[in-house]
């Protein structure tokens, strides 16, 4: 019997639950960029920004308040969402949760047209995407990048923590654990899919 040589592949994942309205987006942006910055993975926060807005945005369309910012009374469990960041070994992966069902579309854009070019913008930027529904419910669009180095967060036991206004955070309860719970059902099953 002889011993085979494995790769150690290492697993970072942070994740923030937000309200599905238009100020999300730039909560979006800066944790993403917060978060690669702790994980010393700079080189890749400006495309998993743009992708991780593009994503958001249209969470929000499909379960959000996208018009105005609402009245915290007005916020139901229909308007949460969650998103994550998730390194296994060299590549990053942008995830979004909502508890919509409706798959995004990339739609036919002319040259003058001012938007519908968001998925278009991921796929371009990404080695892959998809969509993902976890057993919770809702549904995961997620993007990937290779990023062809490791993350190397400091090790001196700080942790990473993006304030957010308390008025954007959505309400403990049970949408947001399963806005949690599908979002690591997703991890774990490209976990299994390593072994």
């Amino acid at each position: 019997m002889t011993a085979t040589a494995s790769t150690v592949r290492t697993l970072h994942v942070s994740r923030l639950h937000l309200v599905a309205v238009a100020s999300a987006v730039p909560v979006a942006r800066e944790f993403v960029y917060q978060t690669l910055e702790y994980w010393k993975l700079n080189d890749f926060a400006d495309d998993a920004a743009l992708m991780m807005s593009e994503l958001v945005s249209n969470a929000v369309k499909a379960t959000g308040l996208p018009g105005r910012q609402p009245k915290p009374w007005e916020i139901t469990a229909q308007h949460v969402m969650a998103i994550q960041l998730r390194v296994v070994g060299d590549e990053l992966f942008v995830e979004v949760w909502d508890r919509s069902s409706d798959e995004p579309v990339k739609q036919t854009v002319t040259a003058e047209a001012e938007g519908g070019r968001g998925l278009h913008l991921v796929e371009a930027l990404s080695k892959n995407w998809g969509i993902y529904r976890p057993p919770a419910g809702g549904k995961i669009v997620w993007a990937m990048i290779a990023t062809a180095q490791l993350p190397n967060p400091a090790l001196d036991g700080s942790t990473l923590q993006l304030r957010v206004p308390d008025d954007l955070k959505p309400q403990d309860g049970p949408v947001k654990d399963q806005a949690s719970i599908a979002l690591m059902q997703r991890v774990l099953d490209g976990l299994c899919r390593l072994l």
